[in-house]
């Protein structure tokens, strides 16, 4: 199965969930869903969707000063985000408890 189809379904539902713990700037929040297993999540895609939601009104930003580069954007929740998070993790489970229904019905089971 071609991962990457199923991830840009997600990603939106991947990223609230990594700036749930923390804020973040691109290229932090792109390495812990790489830390987490999403491992073709690509720069591209994270930061398309770092624009998206924010512009949605989901996520807040903010500059910090870097003393070994440029300025870096972080990105955070708000209460927007934090309920679009909420109500799009019930979808997902849903979603994947349906799927694991299936799954295990025909003997596919993991």
């Amino acid at each position: 199965m071609d991962t990457t189809q199923l991830l840009k379904g997600v990603l939106d539902l991947a990223v609230l969930a990594v700036l749930r713990e923390e804020d973040g700037y691109g290229y932090d929040i792109m390495r812990r869903l790489r830390v987490a297993g999403l491992d073709d999540v690509g720069d591209a895609s994270v930061y398309g969707t770092l624009r998206r939601l924010f512009q949605a009104g989901l996520l807040t930003t903010y500059v910090v000063p870097s003393e070994a580069g440029p300025h870096r954007k972080y990105y955070a929740l708000n209460n927007a985000g934090r309920d679009q998070l909420a109500r799009s993790g019930k979808v997902w489970r849903s979603f994947a408890a349906t799927m694991d229904g299936l799954l295990d019905d025909r003997g596919m089971a993991a």
